[in-house]
């Protein structure tokens, strides 16, 4: 049965095309089979096949010449444009290199501008390479990277919490308002992070060692957030060292708090991840050790 150009599993094979374009261009089937390295009957034989699936005559046979009909006109015209899409198509591939991406996930706080340099440093070096960069609370993060849709975290954790690449310490700081400090109020006003955040439950229970009252009266995902309201006179909390700035009192042993040693920064990616997620650890890795985040 022929094969109809309306039919909706009607595909052009390129090879077919040509020939056409090349019989049309040379008005000769013997001299397109000679510029195509084939031979004249294997030409005439592709114009076939290329007419029955059109359904209708695309050459006319002159003694002397070859010509398009009226279809073979309209068809032409396509049919130099997909060849030339097919060629631009062959050149990209040859000479592009395929893009790989690296999903990278780090807390807010990470999020700063010798992290931004280490990522512009890795992306001038790897320039085929893109970065998708996920910031947020560590424990989204860690979620994240099990379910796959990380390939390198960096995350805060409970110390030995679970199993990592490398890990730092995290020293932490209990910290009040400079301005207008709130230790000394019954109930204490704590700033701290949700229900399940890290630093929360040590709050807490710093608290109640002292046998404090105390009551939650800011909480946010932030750690800006956490470290405005602290600075703001909203609360006592809990931060890292370095998100200590100089609108926070920090409370120490005279005031009954203790350090805090429980909390370290781990580095997760897979045992077989790629060589391009090893090599962007390990520039992180050379971060932590240098204590700059």
């Amino acid at each position: 049965m022929t094969a109809r150009a309306n039919s909706p599993r009607t595909l052009f094979d390129l090879d077919l095309l040509r020939a056409m374009v090349m019989v049309a261009d040379c008005g000769s089937f013997t001299t397109a089979a000679a510029r195509l390295h084939s031979t004249q009957s294997t030409v005439s034989q592709q114009i076939r096949r290329l007419e029955d699936i059109a359904g209708r005559p695309l050459l006319v046979r002159a003694n002397r010449d070859v010509h398009p009909t009226d279809a073979g006109h309209a068809l032409l015209g396509i049919a130099r444009q997909m060849l030339a899409l097919n060629d631009q198509m062959r050149e990209v591939l040859a000479g592009a290199t395929v893009a790989v991406t690296v999903r990278l996930g780090v807390p807010e706080d990470f999020v700063s501008r010798r992290t931004s340099t280490l990522l512009g440093r890795f992306n001038r070096r790897h320039p085929h390479v893109k970065l998708e960069v996920t910031s947020g609370l560590s424990r989204d993060l860690a979620q994240a990277f099990d379910h796959g849709e990380l390939d390198l975290a960096v995350v805060k954790q409970r110390r030995a919490s679970r199993p990592a690449m490398a890990c730092w310490p995290e020293p932490m700081r209990w910290v009040d308002s400079a301005r207008t400090p709130r230790l000394q109020e019954d109930p204490v006003p704590l700033v701290t992070f949700p229900p399940r955040g890290l630093y929360r439950d040590e709050l807490i229970a710093a608290m109640e060692s002292q046998g404090k009252r105390w009551r939650i009266s800011f909480t946010s995902s932030s750690l800006s957030g956490i470290q405005g309201a602290v600075a703001d006179g909203m609360g006592i909390s809990l931060l890292p060292a370095r998100a200590v700035t100089r609108d926070h009192r920090v409370l120490g042993a005279r005031q009954g708090f203790l350090p805090m040693d429980s909390f370290e920064v781990a580095l997760l990616h897979r045992p077989a991840a790629e060589p391009i997620i090893v090599d962007l650890a390990a520039q992180f890795a050379r971060l932590l050790d240098r204590g700059q985040r």
